[in-house]
């Protein structure tokens, strides 16, 4: 493998971990509004909640400006759709919701739009 495209696989493996990152802000948000619901406005765990929240959103705001430099705006926000199967991913994990053949075949839609896109950079 030569140095550019082992690059070009590290800036790949770094965009895809920010996306993953960004994938538990609506994690946290979903906890804040589980923590709401139990114990209102009082709840400690709801501002802990909120606050990993807006430090996920921080950190990934940071590193999509590092993204954007390395790739077509294009490519980057093809693959930010990726989103949506780490956000299914812990839906089922964290959550134990219902991962449906709907569910299934959209994320697939999506996944199949990434790689078409990818093709042609």
């Amino acid at each position: 493998m030569t140095v550019s495209k082992k690059r070009r696989v590290q800036d790949y493996i770094f965009l895809h971990i920010s996306i993953m990152i960004f994938s538990f802000t609506p994690v946290f948000t979903k906890m804040a509004s589980i923590e709401f619901n139990k114990n209102g406005i009082w709840g400690i765990r709801l501002y802990f909640f909120f606050f990993l929240m807006l430090l996920d959103c921080f950190i990934y705001a940071l590193a999509w400006q590092k993204i954007i430099q390395k790739f077509e705006l294009s490519v980057a926000y093809a693959n930010k759709s990726v989103y949506l199967i780490w956000s299914q991913i812990w839906a089922v994990i964290i959550f134990h919701e219902v991962l449906t053949i709907k569910n299934v075949l959209g994320l697939f839609i999506v996944l199949l739009g990434v790689l078409v896109v990818q093709k042609y950079e």
